[in-house]
This record gives C-alpha cells, sequence and structure tokens, in this order.
C-alpha cells in the first residue's frame, strides 16, 4: 500500500493517458472528461494531497467537464455554418438603380449580376437612376430596396 501512496500520482497521470487513448476510439468526447478528472486527482497526488480529496476533486472535476465542457463542445463540433440560398441570399446585398422608382411606379435594379423589379422600402422614397442601394426584403419577384449610405468614418 506504500508504493500506492508514493506514486499516486502516477496511478492517476497513467490513468489519464489510458482515458484519452481510449477516447481515440469512441471521439464521442466522454472519456476524456474523465481524463481530466483523473488529470486534476494526479496533481492533487503531487502535491501531497490526502487520497480522499484526490478521489473527491477527480469526480466532481469529471462531473464538471461532462456537465459544462462536453455539451458546448458538442454543439459546436456539430454545429455548421447556415447556408442561405435563391433569393434569401440576396438581402443585405448593394444594388444599383437602372430604371427611377418609387411606390407609384416600380423600377428595376441590378444586384449580383441579376436585373429584379424594385419598389422602395420607404413608401415616400424616389430613387433615381445610378443610385446604390440595399436589398433589405423581398416578396415574390419584387426587390423592397433602401438608399444605401456612405459608411462612417
Amino acid at each position: 500500500m506504500d508504493w500506492l501512496r508514493d506514486n499516486a500520482w502516477q496511478s492517476w497521470m497513467l490513468l489519464a493517458v489510458v482515458l484519452g487513448g481510449l477516447e481515440m476510439i469512441g471521439l464521442e468526447l466522454f472519456l476524456v472528461m474523465l481524463a481530466g478528472g483523473a488529470l486534476v486527482g494526479g496533481i492533487t497526488a503531487l502535491v501531497g494531497g490526502p487520497f480522499a480529496l484526490q478521489l473527491g476533486l477527480a469526480l466532481v472535476t469529471s462531473v464538471a467537464l461532462l456537465g459544462l465542457v462536453r455539451p458546448n463542445v458538442i454543439g459546436k463540433l456539430h454545429s455548421g455554418p447556415k447556408l442561405v440560398t435563391g433569393h434569401h441570399s440576396l438581402i443585405g446585398r448593394r444594388a444599383t438603380v437602372l430604371r427611377q422608382l418609387s411606390t407609384a411606379a416600380p423600377g428595376r435594379v441590378k444586384v449580383e449580376g441579376e436585373e429584379w423589379t424594385a419598389l422602395p422600402y420607404d413608401e415616400d422614397d424616389e430613387i433615381e437612376v445610378g443610385a446604390a442601394v440595399d436589398v433589405v426584403m423581398i416578396k415574390g419577384a419584387t426587390a423592397y430596396v433602401l438608399r444605401s449610405h456612405p459608411p462612417l468614418t
């Protein structure tokens, strides 16, 4: 028993390495969280903490890692970039007015190389040919646009 007490930190580290290695088989991020607990147990043993403290800190650390860290990491690994396709990808894009537009008379804009029928989003606005606008909404085949303002410097 003296050997185990004298070499407890090595036993904890060996357990951490074995658990970390076994994690490579499943890749569920479960065993690596237990390995983190074993690492804390090993550090506690290295600084001379009693076995009960080593075991308690290892368990608390493992549970904390499993409950707090693992769900966030798994969520980030399983989420990907949001893919926006179709006319939704045009919202927020800059366009150029090809034919004057007002609420009374729809005009035309060119956005991303395509021509669209357009109306001003602001009902009181009339936008002249050549103006830069931003697409804010698309209903059917009509783009609703707002005048672009130069960025503030």
